[in-house]
């Protein structure tokens, strides 16, 4: 091995060094925001607002801010979908009926993507979209009504297909109107 090729693996080592610094230290703190689930959305209600401001002042940047739409949807949806396939679940239900073996086991809501990943995946997708809103290079000219129009159909289309799959398997995600208990100590 001669000097250059040492000198690039000492580089390239010092690099990741460095790397897996930050890396943890963000992992650190993003650790640390866990419990604070009224500040971290506040956060990103806060992104979101500094970015629709900077769409409407700017007038521009309309392709960005219909993916960011889109990748939103896509992340509350899977946010909203229950983690295993409910029509397995009602098809051995359905067998327990058929055999007379029925289960009382409590069988909670698990998300396909919790609460913390949503939040931290919108979060870093505003704050990208936000960056990419400084270059000009990403402002494609397009007709935003078309684009706005087609959002509000393809939202409104895959949430009625959502309500329809929690109505037809019987459950609720969201934990709206469900008791709470607290200890008394």
């Amino acid at each position: 091995m001669n000097f250059n090729e040492e000198q690039q693996e000492t580089s390239s080592n010092k690099a990741v060094v460095y790397f897996n610094k930050y890396k943890a230290m963000y992992q650190f703190y993003l650790d640390q925001t866990t419990p604070h689930l009224k500040y971290r959305w506040s956060l990103l209600v806060g992104l979101l607002l500094l970015f629709f401001l900077r769409i409407v002042t700017s007038q521009g940047w309309y392709v960005v801010c219909y993916g960011l739409g889109i990748y939103l949807l896509n992340q509350f949806l899977a946010f909203l979908t229950p983690k295993f396939d409910m029509s397995l679940q009602q098809d051995s239900q359905n067998n327990e009926l058929e055999t007379g073996e029925m289960s009382d086991e409590f069988k909670p809501f698990i998300r396909r993507l919790p609460e913390f990943k949503f939040w931290h995946n919108a979060t870093r997708a505003t704050g990208i979209a936000l960056v990419l809103t400084l270059f000009t290079i990403f402002d494609i000219p397009v007709f935003w009504p078309i684009l706005l129009v087609y959002f509000i159909v393809l939202f409104a289309l895959t949430m009625r297909r959502q309500i329809d799959h929690m109505i037809k398997y019987k459950y609720i995600p969201l934990d709206i109107g469900k008791k709470k208990y607290t200890s008394h100590k």
